[in-house]
């Protein structure tokens, strides 16, 4: 079983950025704990960054028939892109949504998510856990 993880714009900032919503890990050491955990569920965990829209719906394009499923963390395109929400619906891979922190606990405006209606998940709040959480929860989905 292979799943694509996608982090969305700024996050390769992460260790540095705002670590009060998105805490002390880099986007590196997220992914090799990713890396591990998938080793230890059997499956394999590729991981990409991307801060262009066209970029990250290019992604989800070319993940159909590669991989199972997907993580994608939208970041800022979560609330605003309904290209991207298209091209995940179309793509026909399972995918879980995250998210850092908890929009909900944030500004207005991020209380909006165009991806989620197709999502089989959606994690947030945990900061870099929230990824390893979506990891077992999609590949527990796929599983069955």
């Amino acid at each position: 079983m292979r799943i694509l993880v996608i982090h969305g714009p700024n996050l390769e900032l992460l260790g540095t950025r705002a670590p009060e919503h998105y805490g002390s890990q880099t986007m590196e050491a997220i992914n090799a704990a990713l890396a591990a955990l998938g080793t230890e569920l059997g499956v394999t965990v590729d991981a990409a960054q991307f801060n262009e829209e066209e970029e990250i719906i290019a992604a989800v394009r070319e993940a159909a028939g590669r991989y199972d499923g997907l993580i994608i963390n939208p970041a800022c395109y979560t609330h605003t892109s309904t290209a991207l929400a298209a091209a995940l619906a179309e793509a026909g891979v399972p995918y879980v949504e995250v998210h850092l922190s908890n929009p909900y606990a944030r500004e207005a405006f991020r209380h909006r998510s165009y991806v989620a209606a197709g999502a089989l998940g959606r994690v947030m709040g945990f900061k870099d856990y929230s990824y390893l959480l979506a990891l077992r929860g999609l590949t527990a989905a796929l599983k069955k």
